[in-house]
């Protein structure tokens, strides 16, 4: 039962989309009819500069990671914090609330990540940053590090399941962003110092 209510708490959760809320809230473009249209912090910098982005980051991960949290601290195998984190991953992708249309789930998979196991975590974001830092492409910098997100589950974690998981939330991140892989095949994509709506 534990389980349940916490996958149902997370996707519920997950839902509520940050990038529309901060927007709303800062008076800035609705992020899906502006810009890339991708509810995602990334758009959000587009449309309404790096204070927004860094709310709409903030509230992304937090919605991924308080739910994972949680149930760690209810005492919850990993087995069962990976679905919990798995729903609130969904939630973004698909929101309740918001006609089912989502972001891309960086930021949201790194909350979960966190939640789950925070080397994990703290591995990926530290691969995120170090892309960001050398090639400043949003999508690629996503892309790389949580390509590394199962790697270190698998290494960190005993439970295969965790790792399958993991990677099916990785290989969904890669669908979401299949525009802009792309575009990275192309060598189009553009820098995050210049976004546009290729990202």
């Amino acid at each position: 039962m534990d389980i349940i209510i916490g996958m149902i708490v997370a996707y519920v959760l997950g839902s509520v989309s940050s990038a529309i809320l901060v927007c709303r809230f800062m008076k800035l473009p609705d992020p899906r009819t502006a810009g890339s249209l991708n509810p995602g912090a990334t758009n959000v910098l587009r449309v309404g500069g790096k204070r927004a982005a860094a709310f709409t980051l903030m509230g992304d991960m937090l919605k991924g990671f308080l739910p994972v949290a949680v149930a760690h601290a209810w005492g919850l195998p990993s087995e069962d914090l990976v679905l919990i984190g798995f729903m609130a991953f969904i939630g973004h992708l698909y929101p309740l609330f918001f006609a089912f249309r989502g972001g891309k789930g960086v930021a949201t998979f790194l909350g979960v990540l966190l939640g789950l196991n925070s080397l994990v975590g703290a591995g990926v974001i530290a691969v995120w940053l170090s892309m960001t830092g050398l090639f400043h492409i949003s999508s690629l910098s996503a892309l790389v590090a949580s390509l590394t997100a199962p790697v270190l589950v698998w290494w960190l974690e005993s439970s295969l399941w965790v790792v399958v998981v993991t990677a099916l939330m990785t290989g969904m991140l890669f669908w979401r962003h299949r525009n802009n892989i792309r575009s990275l095949l192309a060598g189009t994509e553009k820098s995050i110092r210049k976004p546009s709506v290729e990202e």
